[in-house]
């Protein structure tokens, strides 16, 4: 059976639960919801799991704040013996406008301390991951409040679609393919 580790980046803490910096652990909830299973308390984060297709997926969103992402992401990676190729971190983008959608292979932590701690532990950057944009919609020296920040009215109209849509991707990675996933769901968000 194919395993698959889908992590979540966020911080712990209902300080944390709203904000745009935690889009990975939401995107996470809305597919342990749609699949009916619930998340427990596990070492260095929380985590369940669901078979579909003949797959299993575990979802992990780590307990150690953003900043050590790594040490949980290895950590699962070694005990659930998951390859390198059949992760996908799932995180938020401020290059990307609300909404888009990028998903990749590999690529750079793009300034997110989150992906740059992945990318230490592990030792490289090739590793699939799902970008959500949030956009930059913050004045200079503001990056830091704006991603701690909570998701403006507009914003939150959009987010069930867009998290049900996020929990499609994840499912569509490990059954159809990296290549057919991003040729389905990268891009903007559709009005």
């Amino acid at each position: 059976m194919k395993k698959y580790l889908i992590v979540g980046l966020g911080n712990i803490g209902s300080e944390y639960e709203n904000t745009r910096h935690n889009i990975g652990f939401k995107i996470l909830d809305e597919l342990a919801s749609l699949e009916k299973v619930q998340f427990s308390t596990e070492k260095l984060g929380d985590l369940t799991s669901f078979k579909f297709k003949g797959r299993t997926f575990f979802l992990l969103k780590p307990s150690t704040y953003m900043n050590l992402s790594g040490k949980s992401v290895k950590y699962w990676m070694e005990k659930e013996k998951i390859t390198q190729e059949n992760i996908l971190v799932v995180s938020d983008d401020l290059n990307l406008d609300f909404g888009t959608f990028r998903l990749k292979t590999k690529g750079s932590a793009g300034g997110h301390n989150g992906l740059k701690d992945i990318n230490e532990k592990l030792g490289n950057q090739n590793y699939p991951r799902f970008r959500f944009g949030v956009s930059a919609n913050f004045s200079k020296g503001r990056q830091s409040n704006y991603v701690l920040g909570e998701w403006s009215k507009e914003e939150n109209r959009y987010l069930p679609e867009l998290l049900f849509k996020g929990a499609q991707l994840i499912k569509s990675f490990g059954t159809d393919g990296i290549g057919n996933t991003m040729n389905k769901f990268n891009g903007p968000l559709e009005e």
